[in-house]
């Protein structure tokens, strides 16, 4: 948004500070203004804040409260306000603290009396926590798409490099192996589950807690549920402080984003390490990465590190507002103002970054021959090899030792695992049969990999047909 500037100056007699003169002798004071002041910010719910207005004043009319007159210019009035602040022709005023009288002032000063009665039965306090569950909705489908087009690209680069094999890696040494299919669909299940948090989350946002008033509702009983039907909630809110009181749907919002915060980042120090180097099994494309202002040779993951980073700048934003509302007493109190940027902050960082983060995948290229040299690693089947004489017979922890005395005598004599002859086998352990070998065989390693989750190539395409239908 451009900078504040100063709404109308003349003082009309809803204006203003003016406007708080019944109980006050004094002006506020212009630092606990600046001090105060939530507009800077809270304008982002205005488009929420005219909708929950609009079904407010319907609710009004039907009561009798207004006239069909007065509904319909309060109606067009808060249309055009919302028209220009659309289209930047909206002065906002730190005056006036926050969004809401922003809003409500300067429909009085356009449309006069009727104005003055749209804040019949409602206070702020219900009327923000009806904004701010409005807001979450809207951004919790919003993200959900998001995470359909993370996944779609994750889903699209595991088709195309399905069964190029690499090592997996546990305590980030050479483990067993597996494939780059397998290994970024893990992505796709840890971002589906992600859906699933917010989309649950979304049931206990979509409460409305329009109609609760200051704590204890309002002697002007208007349709609760009708308000809440127009603006597309589920149900109304049954106990009316625990309505203005709650903040639980931003914390476990800000949690299920934090966790998106995490697989991204998870994603992104695979991608950091991948890229490097050392490892070389993938090349992110020049569009998403920098170079060094001192070094020519340099390509930089730095949308990977970013992302990294931003998963801490998540987190600090949950722990903001649990902080806040912990020692807070019923009902309402000027800390929950605290709950907005962290929230408007959570939500635009991880749109972000997920944009960004398909984006970079899908142009990301995988490289086969340095993930087929790194697969190569005979030790990357010592299980397998274990596993051999499992099926011979041996138990597994006795299985498990004399392959580690076979990999003891391939480190102390320099020699590959598989390069080991017979006769070294089976000094070892006459349990190792003539077959041995045959064990060192990456096509046997994943035809053997049939139960579900494993990777085998079967399993892989399967998963990739089911996440392309779902998707789809």
């Amino acid at each position: 948004m451009a900078a504040l500037r100063l709404a109308h100056e003349e003082k009309w007699w809803y204006a203003d500070r003016v406007m708080w003169t019944g109980r006050f002798s004094q002006p506020t004071a212009d630092l606990v203004l600046e001090y105060g002041e939530s507009v800077s910010y809270d304008w982002k719910l205005y488009e929420h804040d005219i909708a929950g207005s609009t079904a407010h004043a319907r609710a009004q009319l039907k009561a009798g409260m207004l006239t069909q007159e007065e509904f319909d210019a309060i109606a067009n009035g808060l249309q055009e306000i919302l028209a220009d602040i659309k289209a930047g022709n909206f002065s906002w005023s730190m005056k006036l603290e926050d969004v809401h009288m922003n809003i409500e002032s300067e429909l009085t000063r356009r449309i006069g009396a009727p104005g003055a009665k749209l804040h019949t039965a409602r206070s702020r306090n219900d009327q923000v926590a009806t904004d701010t569950r409005l807001y979450c909705r809207a951004q919790i489908d919003a993200t959900l798409e998001l995470l359909k087009d993370m996944q779609r690209a994750l889903v699209q680069k595991a088709s195309q490099y399905a069964e190029v094999r690499i090592p997996g890696y546990t305590h980030l040494q050479r483990a067993q192996p597996v494939t780059i299919g397998h290994h970024l669909l893990a992505y796709v299940e840890m971002l589906d589950r992600d859906a699933a948090r917010l989309a649950d989350c979304r049931r206990r946002v979509n409460v409305s807690p329009l109609g609760s008033g200051a704590i204890a509702g309002s002697t002007i009983n208007l349709d609760r549920a009708g308000i809440a039907a127009e603006l597309g909630f589920d149900s109304v809110s049954e106990n009316s402080m625990d309505a203005i009181a709650d903040r639980d749907y931003i914390m476990e919002t800000l949690f299920d984003l934090s966790l998106i915060g995490t697989h991204l980042s998870r994603l992104s120090e695979d991608l950091v390490l991948w890229s490097s180097a050392e490892f070389g099994y993938c090349t992110l494309s020049d569009a998403h990465t920098t170079g060094s202002s001192l070094m020519p040779q340099k390509k930089n993951p730095d949308v990977c590190e970013l992302t990294r980073g931003k998963s801490g700048r998540l987190y600090g934003n949950l722990v903001s507002v649990m902080v806040a509302v912990k020692g807070l007493p019923l009902t309402y109190n000027r800390d929950l103002q605290e709950d907005k940027e962290p929230l408007f902050d959570s939500f635009e960082t991880v749109s972000l970054a997920l944009r960004v983060n398909a984006e970079m995948v899908a142009a990301m290229r995988i490289n086969p021959d340095r993930c087929a040299a790194a697969v190569s690693d005979p030790l990357l089947l010592a299980t397998d090899l274990a596993d051999y004489l499992v099926r011979r017979g041996v138990p597994f922890r006795k299985a498990h030792e004399l392959v580690g005395k076979a990999v003891a005598v391939s480190v102390g004599t320099g020699t590959p695992l598989n390069k080991l002859s017979l006769d070294e086998f089976k000094e070892i352990s006459p349990e190792y049969g003539e077959d041995v070998h045959e064990v060192f065989s990456l096509d046997r390693a994943f035809a053997l990999r049939t139960n579900p989750g494993a990777p085998s190539a079967a399993n892989t395409a399967r998963r990739i047909a089911y996440w392309q239908n779902k998707l789809a």
